[in-house]
């Protein structure tokens, strides 16, 4: 039996491992890189090893490395966790070699299904439905068709390509990703099905022939190609489960498939299905499984690997529903690119359970309060899953908690995920691949652009709160009180899309709110309307965290926290972030005209023009990866290059120049 196991990856995968071997008396062992020296995971392990280096590439993905951790701490199992190395053939067997019990598949299963394009060959012999697929670009008569990366997953390396025209450039750079994200830029295109559905079965496999479907899931609602939603039972047509359950069984056989896995397949909306890849591996979604079979998928992983029998001969019936969603480190502001920063708060409410099986609220989280999200790793912070007895209670609850959730520091797509769950054609199950293409509207800010005024006055009023309270003298003096009580205080805070606004507020002597206003913090000369009358207002109380305000008649309770100049407000319409803005700033050097800012850190990869070059608007000049996403920087305008600062492999923090374009002047 597994005595000691080494989970050979980070985050909340190994937190979730972590539980499962604490629950069974198993001890565990941790590996970091230097930025995840101070994770969660690494806290939670009974023994730790240092990675040298950051990047995945000096880390997680180096074999020798890992398997001297699992010597030096006398390990006698080593986990994969998903993504890095998990499903990779030569890791698999370099474990066993070793003489360590590898909780997977092996390693010739992961080989068979790892070449998405040889696994197309075998499987389509086992009678698995195969969509159209061609290696050589030249070859494609079909579109629209989907390039895709033949190692790995995640999304990693695919490019929708409409106009044939645009499939060499599309090829190449998936190749670029798939090679910088798993060390293979083999590409195939295979034909883009309008309107499908993304529906998975998860298998498992034991040394004793048994291969059995544990249910499947909806991974339909992507952005960028990789799963935002997934919930469990999928909502079928009539014979299709079962269709789909021997299909993926019948993969499994094909392999002799040992351990967790999951078949995926594209659901085509007259009811037929196809073969996407096999993710020889468990998967980022199988909480929803756990939550509706009641099974520790982890735990039966191990089971397994010590060569155990599986304990569930045939499907088991889902019980309720479960959802969840990828809560995920990305901007709104800026296209939904990944973001980084320090977490100042991380709290979701009404959690009932983390990182097991759990009926009602489960967080399974690689961060918490305090944890630094850094560019070097995915931008995944967490993922939360509401279990219901129906879809629609489910839904309701997880966007609930969501919505309620206090998340602070770093910018997350919080926002889409609550529009989402609460769409009426989510509520209806009328999803697919592209469900958010279809419904711009889901990307609309919770907080509605009106109701920020009354948040930034909840703000001020917090801060006067607080400076009242840490008052050395006269204490007793009510918030926001001065000698001229006619002179409102003013307070001018930069929004998160890079707008300012400035409150105004007057208290009267008993220290009531008198009267308030926000607006632009400089005024438009040439505005010609009349700005419209506030809300009327009433004070009930204000602390330096918590202010309840009269908002015409309704009592609204907004919760306040500051993080050095940066106010954040969670109330009952949305959360608000505010950068509170010096009253007599210092002057800053100006950047030259037509400068092109990293919006977070990375590495240049390629600068694709060259200085003196003329572009037009919308030409690519230069690649920034960071995140295992490349990041396209186009010129805003036509022009000429002026300056290029940074080369290719260059290593920028956010704000850095990457490039100056001289605008064009317009012919007079």
């Amino acid at each position: 039996m597994i005595q000691k196991l080494l989970v050979a990856n980070r985050g909340e995968i190994a937190r979730r491992v972590f539980t499962t071997c604490r629950a069974l008396g198993v001890a565990t062992v941790a590996v970091h890189s230097d930025a995840d020296a101070d994770a969660p995971y690494v806290a939670e392990a009974d023994e730790a090893v240092r990675l040298p280096g950051n990047t995945p590439v000096e880390t997680y993905l180096r074999i020798g490395s890992i398997l001297d951790a699992a010597r030096r701490t006398g390990a006698d199992a080593v986990h994969p966790g998903y993504g890095f190395l998990a499903e990779h053939a030569g890791f698999a067997a370099a474990v066993t070699d070793a003489g360590l019990t590898w909780v997977g598949p092996p390693a010739e299963a992961i080989a068979a299904m790892g070449d998405k394009i040889a696994a197309k060959e075998l499987l389509a012999g086992a009678g698995v439905p195969m969509l159209p697929t061609w290696t050589d670009g030249d070859e494609v008569t079909d579109f629209p068709v989907l390039v895709k990366a033949s190692a790995g997953g995640g999304g990693r390396g695919m490019r929708i390509v409409r106009d044939p025209a645009d499939l060499p450039a599309a090829v190449d750079s998936a190749r670029r990703e798939a090679a910088a994200a798993f060390g293979d830029g083999t590409v195939f295109v295979e034909r883009y099905v309008e309107r499908g559905r993304h529906v998975e079965v998860q298998i498992f496999g034991d040394t004793h022939g048994t291969v059995v479907a544990l249910g499947e899931r909806d991974c339909s609602i992507q952005r960028r190609h990789q799963k935002i939603v997934e919930e469990a039972p999928a909502v079928l047509p009539d014979g299709v489960r079962e269709r789909l359950h021997a299909a993926a069984v019948a993969a499994g056989r094909a392999v002799d498939y040992v351990g967790a896995g999951t078949v995926e397949f594209l659901l085509a909306p007259a009811g037929e299905f196809f073969f996407l890849e096999m993710n020889t591996r468990l998967q980022v979604e199988h909480p929803v499984t756990e939550a509706v079979t009641g099974l520790d998928l982890v735990r039966l992983q191990l089971l397994v690997a010590e060569g155990g029998a599986l304990p569930v001969p045939a499907t088991p019936p889902a019980d309720g529903h479960a959802i969840e969603v990828r809560l995920c480190a990305e901007d709104p502001t800026q296209g939904f690119r990944p973001a980084t920063g320090t977490l100042h708060r991380f709290t979701v409410p009404g959690v009932a359970g983390e990182f097991t099986p759990t009926r009602g609220l489960r967080l399974d989280s690689g961060v918490d309060t305090g944890s630094t999200v850094s560019v070097h790793y995915d931008s995944m912070l967490a993922k939360l899953v509401a279990w219901a007895p129906t879809r629609a209670e489910a839904a309701r609850s997880l966007a609930g908690a969501l919505a309620r959730a206090e998340l602070h520091g770093v910018a997350t797509n919080r926002d889409l995920l609550v529009r989402v769950l609460r769409s009426a054609e989510f509520g209806a199950a009328q999803v697919d691949t592209g469900f958010l293409d279809a419904h711009p509207g889901v990307f609309a800010p919770l907080l509605p652009a009106d109701r920020l005024p009354v948040a930034a006055l909840a703000a001020a009023l917090a801060g006067a709160a607080a400076r009242r309270a840490a008052a050395p003298v006269l204490a007793g003096l009510p918030s926001g009180w001065r000698n001229v009580p006619a002179v409102p205080q003013a307070v001018r805070y930069a929004t998160t899309t890079g707008d300012e606004i400035e409150v105004r507020y007057r208290l009267d002597r008993s220290g009531a709110l008198a009267d308030w206003s926000t607006g632009p913090a400089v005024a438009d000369p040439t505005a010609t309307d009349a700005p419209d009358a506030p809300p009327v207002v009433e004070l009930v109380t204000a602390a330096a965290d918590r202010v309840l305000l009269d908002v015409a008649g309704v009592r609204r309770v907004f919760r306040v926290h500051r993080a050095g100049s940066v106010v954040f407000v969670d109330g009952p319409d949305g959360a608000a972030e505010l950068t509170e803005l010096p009253r007599f700033p210092l002057p800053r050097a100006a950047l030259a005209v037509g400068s092109l800012l990293a919006p977070l850190p990375g590495t240049v990869t390629r600068v694709h023009v060259g200085a003196g070059q003329r572009v037009a608007a919308g030409d690519l000049l230069l690649t920034l990866e960071a995140m295992k996403l490349e990041h396209p920087v186009l010129a805003p305008t036509d022009g000429v290059v002026a300056d290029l600062p940074v080369p290719p492999g260059g290593q920028v923090e956010t704000g850095a120049v990457l490039a100056v374009v001289n605008p064009e002047e317009a012919p007079r």
